[in-house]
């Protein structure tokens, strides 16, 4: 794990390219305890990608993602998965949609779900062909369509298949099936980063037995989102990320982080399967948990900065200015 450097980092407008830094208004108080991510922080935990490096020494991500309704969530978190380094990128869907997806990714490949109906996926042989693939990480849950069969493949996909399991993106559906499971957090798991909205998060916590409203203001209080998203890593042994204006990534041993931007810009359909995509690559490179979530979370951030400082913007902006923002990120640290 790289050296992190202290907590405390002065706030800055832009670097000496323009490109992002913190933008949080003039005024509004840190949350107390937490870690203030920045670019030369976030470079500190983006693996290393030697010369002699090839694809598949950038990890291999398989993606379980989309259905007919939701087909650009899983393409969206192909393309951020991509432009965050993976090497390579496999996007898993129900059989019968495959050729669809087929046709519309370019970079990524492609494998076909076992089906018991159209489109719902048949859990016990979808979960033997998806351990039988070989991967360093996976991405579940965007745009997956919702019943008991997909609740079921999250069942079994957080039981770890053995002694050093990959770790696992839980968004989006993933993350309304886990709600709805009594226990889930209980006996071992395999290592996962769960990424969800305030709402999202809300069903988690009423899930695992906190009463609603109990968290207080989890939009606009820092310091509540901070606490509540601190004991839900720790009772629920996961990495969080409370997505939303000052991101917040939480680990189960308490060490907290932020990511400072507050931008309007990502307040549209999609951002948040880049977010899954791009935290999902730096996992299959090698970062643990906490530290993808943490570079992951600050590159999403600063891609949606720069890609909006023309005004509007959509997902695939967010996505296609990544690596724009991992070039600032290492400019900076060795500046």
């Amino acid at each position: 794990m790289p050296e992190r450097p202290p907590v405390g980092f002065g706030r800055r407008t832009t670097d000496a390219d323009g490109g992002p830094q913190d933008t949080a208004p003039p005024g509004r108080p840190w949350p107390s305890g937490a870690t203030r991510l920045d670019e030369e922080l976030a470079a500190s935990l983006l693996p290393e990608r030697p010369l002699r490096g090839h694809k598949g020494s950038f990890g291999k991500l398989l993606v379980i993602a989309g259905s007919l309704d939701y087909a650009g969530a899983a393409l969206l978190v192909c393309q951020a998965a991509g432009r965050g380094g993976a090497g390579l990128v496999t996007l898993a869907v129900p059989e019968s949609l495959q050729p669809l997806f087929a046709a519309k990714v370019v970079e990524a490949t492609t494998m076909g779900l076992p089906e018991d109906d159209v489109e719902e996926i048949d859990p016990e042989p979808a979960l033997a062909r998806i351990l039988d693939h070989e991967h360093d990480a996976i991405v579940l849950g965007p745009g997956l369509r919702p019943g008991l069969a997909t609740a079921e493949l999250v069942r079994e996909l957080i039981v770890p298949p053995g002694d050093e399991p990959p770790p696992i993106v839980l968004d989006a559906e993933a993350l309304r099936s886990l709600a709805t499971m009594d226990g889930w957090w209980s006996g071992e798991r395999r290592p996962a980063v769960l990424t969800p909205h305030a709402g999202e998060f809300e069903r988690l916590r009423a899930g695992s037995g906190v009463e609603h409203g109990a968290d207080g203001d989890l939009i606009d209080d820092d310091d509540a989102r901070v606490a509540a998203a601190r004991d839900a890593a720790a009772a629920w042994h996961q990495v969080l990320v409370l997505k939303g204006a000052r991101t917040i990534i939480a680990s189960p041993d308490g060490e907290v982080a932020v990511a400072p931007f507050e931008n309007p810009a990502l307040a549209t359909g999609g951002t948040g399967d880049v977010l899954a995509g791009v935290i999902g690559a730096l996992l299959a490179t090698g970062s643990s948990a906490f530290d993808a979530a943490s570079a992951g979370s600050w590159l999403h951030g600063a891609a949606a900065t720069l890609a909006s400082r023309g005004g509007p913007i959509t997902a695939s902006a967010v996505a296609a200015a990544i690596p724009e923002a991992v070039r600032g990120a290492r400019t900076a640290r060795t500046a």
